[in-house]
């Protein structure tokens, strides 16, 4: 069933879990990721990524989401992750995407604001919830996740958070506290006590975002510690991809349909896994 960004993460609080958003640039993962929220009976964001718009355009993938959503056993949110300008995130939204991020979270903290505020106003007469971004991770999505030189600059300072979303009405905040997008080249090291700090100064669901990587103790602690929403894609696809692999590398002839098909499996079970932790089942 279709979901608001507001009530998946009602949900989440209520259970004490997170809920999981997930990347879908092909119907694949779309649909290894309905399959797996359906059997362990938990609500799902389904995403597509501005990035991916090469892979999936944004007219073709949205019907294909928000149907898929719609016929759902489970409470399904659609989402637009990492919106990198406001027209997209229009485009998002009259497509049926019932959440938007913005991210203008690499431009000064007034132009966030800003940039924020302007998308929020639409999304928000038109009944469509709005995520933002307060500090930065230090690979961009669809980059690798290495770790910044000076990783402090770009966590999310607590003390701006009351200012940022009394002035963007944002219904949900992405923070910033030591991960990255991408595969990981070192290990993370995490500052949980921005969770802590940030979650004194407000209770909008908070979001964490370079989820792949991270160990199944980090993520219980993470949810502990306030995190609603775990946005988790990298490794998911990975699986994919070393499942084709794997078959290619086994069989010098096929067809495509069986590739895609082992990675979709692949991809079901690395979600499963993920969603257990997530929703602690």
């Amino acid at each position: 069933m279709l979901a608001s960004l507001k009530e998946v993460c009602a949900i989440a609080e209520k259970e004490h879990m997170a809920v999981g958003s997930f990347n879908t640039p092909n119907t694949e993962s779309l649909w290894a990721i309905l399959d797996a929220a359906e059997a362990l009976n938990v609500p799902v964001i389904i995403a597509h990524a501005q990035c991916h718009d090469y892979a999936a355009p944004l007219d073709k993938i949205a019907p294909l989401m928000v149907t898929a959503a719609k016929n759902a056993k489970v409470p399904v949110c659609v989402h637009l992750d990492h919106g990198e300008d406001f027209d997209y995130c229009k485009r998002a939204i009259a497509h049926g995407f019932t959440s938007v991020m913005i991210d203008c979270s690499t431009l000064p903290y007034e132009e966030n604001v800003k940039g924020t505020a302007e998308v929020v106003q639409y999304a928000h007469e038109r009944g469509v919830d709005v995520e933002a971004e307060l500090g930065a991770l230090p690979a961009r999505e669809g980059g690798a996740g290495e770790a910044a030189a000076n990783p402090e600059e770009l966590y999310t300072k607590p003390e701006l958070v009351p200012d940022f979303l009394a002035r963007t009405g944002a219904d949900a905040l992405a923070i910033a506290f030591g991960t990255a997008h991408g595969i990981y080249k070192t290990k993370p090291v995490l500052n949980m006590d921005i969770i802590n700090k940030v979650r004194e100064k407000t209770n909008v669901p908070l979001v964490m975002h370079g989820g792949s990587g991270i160990s199944h103790e980090e993520y219980r602690e993470v949810i502990r510690r306030g995190v609603t929403k775990i946005n988790y894609y990298t490794y998911m696809s990975y699986a994919g991809y070393a499942a084709a692999k794997a078959r290619i590398e086994k069989e010098r002839a096929g067809f495509y349909h069986d590739l895609a098909l082992d990675a979709e499996k692949a991809m079901y079970e690395n979600i499963l896994t993920t969603l257990k932790v997530f929703s602690g089942k």
